[in-house]
């Protein structure tokens, strides 16, 4: 089984959601988002895997950035999904991959769904 979880280790519903998965015996591929952003086709796959029908569904709206970029939830799809590409800081945290399937770890135990 090859899971991968889009991490960010300074957020506490990531490291709980990446130390769930250890507990259940799965080592998951971490990719640290901020580090190694997505591209604009990963993050379409992420928005389709995880059932969404729009990239409002996976956007921090709190985040400083958000309001800086002037985004809203009138913001149309290609500049939301812009705006999280090139400010990852943007997305909602953390997202766990298995296989066609994905699910956000908040609340973490979310993620065994999908295991």
């Amino acid at each position: 089984m090859s899971v991968v979880i889009y991490h960010n280790p300074r957020c506490s519903k990531s490291r709980q959601t990446l130390a769930l998965l250890e507990e259940n015996s799965i080592q998951p591929e971490v990719v640290e988002y901020l580090k190694t952003p997505v591209d604009a086709a990963t993050l379409d796959t992420l928005i389709s895997k995880l059932g969404f029908e729009s990239a409002h569904q996976l956007v921090r709206n709190k985040e400083t950035i958000y309001k800086e970029l002037g985004l809203s939830k009138e913001s149309d799809e290609q500049t939301l999904r812009k705006a999280m590409i090139e400010n990852p800081k943007l997305i909602e945290r953390p997202i766990v991959v298995n296989g066609d399937k994905a699910a956000l770890g908040r609340p973490p135990e979310s993620v065994l769904e999908i295991i």
